[in-house]
């Protein structure tokens, strides 16, 4: 199951969590239902779900930085909730690539959002990630995860996303 469908199934749970504000459990049992055949694709969602909402406040401190001119409370909800995600992946899944993450995200944001959301979202992410590498904050190790990596590594990751 390719990833960009599990990555959906994510933002709808997270969209549920958010807007229901039913237990994750719950939340995570009726919309990754659809997912529960294919366990890989299973657990990644489960793991992405839970990872984000557990450190939500880190990373809106995170986005809150990036958009200073801009009252968070007024960004869209899909918005916050696809940067959350993809900022999530960057700082906790160390075996996918940055620009996978962000790619997706910029994606979603197309697909779940309003029109100017991926140039939002992107600008957001490229930012953050700016960041993280002029800290030294990216936690990503291994070929075609870094800087520098071949064309070719980078078209064989973004296949297995």
């Amino acid at each position: 199951m390719r990833r960009r469908i599990v990555r959906e199934k994510v933002v709808q749970a997270l969209y549920a969590f958010e807007i229901g504000g039913d237990p994750v459990d719950h939340v995570i049992k009726c919309v990754l239902a659809g997912l529960s055949d294919n366990k890989p694709a299973h657990e990644f969602a489960k793991r992405l779900v839970v990872h984000t909402i557990e450190h939500t406040s880190d990373i809106d401190l995170i986005i809150r930085d990036k958009v200073t001119n801009w009252d968070f409370k007024r960004i869209a909800v899909l918005d916050r909730l696809i940067l959350r995600m993809a900022i999530c992946e960057l700082l906790f899944f160390k075996e996918i690539p940055p620009k996978v993450s962000m790619n997706e995200a910029i994606e979603l944001a197309k697909l779940f959002s309003t029109s100017r959301s991926g140039q939002f979202v992107n600008g957001v992410l490229d930012a953050v990630l700016n960041d993280m590498k002029t800290a030294g904050d990216l936690p990503k190790s291994g070929r075609g995860l870094c800087e520098g990596e071949t064309p070719r590594a980078r078209k064989s990751s973004i296949k297995n996303t």
